[in-house]
């Protein structure tokens, strides 16, 4: 089955972005990621690359239309959303805006194509007998 365009360039976006904060580790922000991502009890140097591994992962699976990777993009877009409308509301940071409806429209595409990724690569079991 083909896959949309758009599912490619979620899965591609999603890699640059782990890569981007993978070469920034040394670099301080002003929320830093443990608190975007709600590990503020975590150092941040482990969630920048816990993050990053985990997007990698994610992003390959989304790419090759893998059905975990579906469930993992609708949990961590929501997860995602529902942690930047917070910090938006906190700090009063259109940016953390921005972060909420980018995750929304990813969540809202993924599950409208949904039936990408459904399909079983089986072999026909014809000759079988």
């Amino acid at each position: 089955m083909k896959r949309h365009i758009g599912i490619t360039i979620i899965g591609y976006f999603y890699i640059f972005g782990a890569i981007v904060l993978l070469l920034t580790l040394g670099i301080e922000q002003n929320v830093p990621i443990n608190i975007r991502v709600g590990l503020e009890f975590l150092p941040e140097l482990g969630v920048r690359i816990f993050i990053s591994i985990l997007f990698i992962i994610m992003s390959i699976g989304f790419i090759n239309l893998k059905k975990w990777a579906y469930w993992s993009m609708v949990l961590c877009s929501l997860y995602m959303l529902v942690m930047s409308l917070s910090l938006a509301f906190n700090y009063q940071n259109q940016l953390f805006l921005g972060n909420a409806i980018f995750s929304a429209s990813v969540l809202i595409y993924t599950i409208f194509n949904q039936h990408h990724f459904n399909y079983t690569h089986t072999m026909s079991k014809k000759n079988s007998n």
